[in-house]
């Protein structure tokens, strides 16, 4: 079941010709984690969606508040019979009409819900190689740090990393600074240093990197910076994952010649299972 502006609906084929989502990527969206029942981070998700949606000149609904998108949410992941674990994606895109100039700054939604094998974040202990892509870079403005579907350096990124056999690619800036991973935020630890690209650099504002961020700051013996990473920085470090709201916590075993352990990963994902525990 797919809920299309409120209203739950069998078929998956509501979105027209005319979509200004499909046409010219005119839609924003997030992708949030349930469990047990409950939006985990719902104010995180419900504010950043508002801002973006501001920052895209999109018309907010008087209702569009946080209890009535929590509420759709949860009447979603209920008829599609995913309480315990769930991937949800809300896309909200501007209604039909006009070219590049939209005739209207209206907007429509639809959530989407697929079930989750696990209820609780869990390291993958698998090997997870990357490397850089460098055929596009990301530009350090602001749009590069909202939840668009303007994603096509995600895409041929993906492909990229899928033709030379890795797990995910890092992204740079035009400055030749790493900005993120394809599929999240980048951390680095270098001896007691845990780094993560500044938003300045146009890396996405994700919600993971958020509470990252904030748990990080509670663990003994380690001091947490927002500094701009160059790719020289990632053959020196002890440890690199990735970060987002599905996966919470992704080791990096091994990017070119350099391999690398994940025990802050560890200790990190034990922490972040305590705070949502107690949500």
């Amino acid at each position: 079941m797919v809920n299309s502006n409120g209203a739950l609906v069998e078929s998956n084929a509501i979105i027209g010709n005319g979509n200004r989502g499909f046409l010219f990527g005119d839609a924003v969206f997030e992708t949030i984690r349930i469990r047990n029942g409950k939006i985990l981070f719902l104010e995180d998700h419900y504010f950043r969606l508002m801002a973006t949606m501001r920052i895209v000149r999109m018309e907010i609904p008087m209702n569009f508040t946080m209890e009535y998108l929590e509420a759709q949410v949860l009447l979603t992941v209920n008829a599609n019979h995913c309480e315990n674990a769930a991937r949800v994606r809300i896309t909200v895109f501007r209604n039909e009409g006009g070219l590049y100039l939209p005739e209207t700054n209206a907007i429509s939604f639809v959530i989407q819900v697929n079930p989750l094998e696990v209820r609780d974040y869990a390291i993958r202990t698998v090997s997870y190689e990357v490397d850089l892509y460098k055929d596009f870079h990301i530009a350090k403005h602001l749009l590069s740090t909202l939840k668009t579907t303007n994603k096509m350096v995600y895409i041929t990124g993906s492909i990229f990393a899928k033709e030379n056999d890795l797990e995910n690619c890092l992204l740079l800036n035009e400055e030749k600074n790493v900005v993120e991973a394809l599929q999240g935020n980048i951390f680095m630890l270098m001896g007691s240093t845990l780094i993560t690209p500044p938003i300045a650099d146009g890396c996405l504002n994700g919600i993971m990197r958020k509470n990252i961020l904030a748990i990080a700051k509670t663990v003994d013996g380690i001091e947490v910076i927002e500094k701009s990473i160059s790719p020289f920085d990632l053959q020196k470090a002890d440890e690199l994952f990735i970060t987002n709201v599905i996966q919470g916590i992704q080791p990096i075993t091994k990017y070119r010649k350099k391999e690398y352990v994940s025990t802050l990963a560890n200790r990190m994902v034990q922490k972040l299972n305590t705070k949502i525990a107690g949500t």
